[in-house]
This record gives C-alpha cells, sequence and structure tokens, in this order.
C-alpha cells in the first residue's frame, strides 16, 4: 500500500535571482485574475471560474518567463482559496516593499523533473541539497516557496510504501507548558525552544536588527519541529495505539499562559502524530 507525502529540499542560493524573478510573475498572474475576478462579480455579478480565467491568461507564460502549466495553476488556486475564504476578492500579492509577499512558484504534476542531478523545470536547472535521494521518487505536484529569511526550497509530493509499526502497546500522552508532552512510557519532550532564545530575540529587536530577528526566530521553529518530528517517529514506531489529552490551546491562547502554550507546539504534535499514524 503506498500513501503520499511531501519532501522539502532546499534550493542552492545561487538561483535565488532567478526564482525572485519567476515569483514576481506569478504574483502578476495572481493580481491580475483577483482583480479580472473581483470585477467581474463587482459589474455582472458573474463569479468567473478557472476554466474562464485560463482564457485571460492564455499564452501570457512566453511574456512573465513561466511555464504555461504554473499560470494555470496559479488561476486553479485562486479560486480555490476565493471559495475556501467565501471572498470576492483576496490579498493583493506584493513583490516590493517591507511586507512583501513571499516567493511562490507553483508547479503542476510532470513539469519538474531530476535531471542530471538537479531538479529540472522550465527550462532550467535547479540545484538542490538532496536529503532524501529524489532521483529515486517519481514526482507529483510540487512548488517552489520562499521563507522569511529570502530562502528557497522545492516541496515535492511523492508516493512511498507504507511502513507498518511493530509497536505492541498502547501510550498515552499528557498535554503541558513547562514539558510540552509526557507519555506513560516515561518519555518526554521539553520544548520551550522560545524561552531558551527569549533574551537574545528581545536584544536583537531592541537593536532593531531585522534580519538577526528572522534568524532566531527560524532557529526556533526549526528546533522546535526537529524535536517534535524525533518524538512522534519514536512513538510511532513503538506504540500500537497513542492516545493524547484533550487539551484546547485555543481557550488558553487568550489567557496569561499564552506564550508557553505557542512555545510547547501542542498542535503541531498533533499533527505530525496523526498523518505518521495514518502512514503507519
Amino acid at each position: 500500500m503506498k500513501y503520499t507525502k511531501t519532501l522539502k529540499v532546499r534550493v542552492r542560493d545561487n538561483h535565488r535571482f532567478l526564482l525572485n524573478n519567476m515569483a514576481k510573475s506569478v504574483n502578476f498572474v495572481w493580481n491580475y485574475v483577483n482583480e479580472l475576478s473581483s470585477r467581474s462579480i463587482k459589474d455582472r455579478g458573474v463569479f468567473l471560474s478557472n476554466y474562464d480565467l485560463q482564457k485571460y491568461t492564455q499564452g501570457a507564460n512566453k511574456e512573465l518567463s513561466l511555464h504555461s502549466q504554473t499560470v494555470q495553476q496559479v488561476s486553479k488556486e485562486y479560486v480555490t482559496r476565493r471559495k475556501q475564504f467565501k471572498k470576492s476578492k483576496l490579498n493583493w500579492r506584493k513583490s516590493h516593499g517591507v511586507r512583501r509577499s513571499l516567493g511562490w512558484i507553483p508547479v503542476n504534476t510532470g513539469q519538474a523533473k531530476w535531471k542530471n542531478g538537479c531538479v529540472f523545470h522550465n527550462g532550467q536547472y535547479f540545484k538542490v541539497w538532496d536529503s532524501f535521494g529524489l532521483s529515486q521518487y517519481k514526482f507529483r505536484s510540487s512548488s517552489f516557496s520562499e521563507d522569511a529569511r529570502g530562502r528557497w526550497y522545492f516541496n515535492v509530493v511523492i508516493e512511498v510504501e507504507t511502513e507498518k509499526s511493530t509497536g505492541t502497546k498502547a501510550v498515552g500522552i499528557d498535554l503541558g507548558c513547562k514539558t510540552a508532552a509526557t507519555d506513560s512510557n516515561g518519555g518526554a519532550v521539553e520544548g520551550r525552544e522560545y524561552r531558551k532564545l527569549e533574551q537574545k530575540l528581545g536584544i536583537a529587536q531592541r537593536a532593531r536588527k531585522k534580519q538577526r530577528v528572522k534568524t532566531i526566530h527560524a532557529k526556533i521553529k526549526n528546533r522546535r519541529a526537529d524535536t517534535l518530528h524525533k518524538y512522534s517517529r519514536k512513538l510511532v514506531n513503538e506504540s500500537a495505539a497513542i492516545f493524547v489529552g484533550n487539551v484546547s490551546s485555543k481557550g488558553l491562547v487568550k489567557t496569561k499562559m499564552a506564550k508557553s502554550v505557542l512555545d510547547a507546539g501542542w498542535s503541531t504534535l498533533k499533527t505530525m502524530l496523526e498523518y505518521k499514524c495514518a502512514h503507519a
């Protein structure tokens, strides 16, 4: 039995200029269909479908240096988000300024391939730090995305074989603030990654070192994700059933414990356990 999962690898920095230009073109297409759809709703009361929008963007890829499938994916994603948020007009994607939109380049299934040790898309080779052995997988839908520090990543959906858990015992998990999670087997994950770097973050914020602030936030996020990934993987491999305490983080974030609750990463742990258990 197979299941799908998304792999994320970092793109080498020497491709940043090219990807930034492609992202600006993607933003242009998004803003165009956003305005077009909004005016159609306002003037005629008609919601333009993905099929309708593609008529207006046909052939634009040559002028924008994008793959034709990427332009179609932008229109498709726009319609999906418009229905999701139930709005006639969505947020404008900014390419310049302090609060510009982070780069995003959607790639349709089969339009990105592993070739000559690189990701090949739209006639360009993109070198990546391949920690997964991408050559062994067949790429499905994928995308390029940018983080807050300006680093680019290639995200690709693949199919892998299900690995069944060999565990025979059930385990219960108690969620907390001082210790993010404690299980009935005696294991625990401390969490509190924000607290560990809070002082350094405060110094950087007072000094108005924006890049330093972004770096510290990214370090906190990466440390938390790494810890929770290792902990959840260990639980899934060694357990037959996992029960998590029913603690409402939405309610607690409105109290004085908000900082500790957000630092614990309960929802992230639950999400990891949910999809890893499904795969096992």
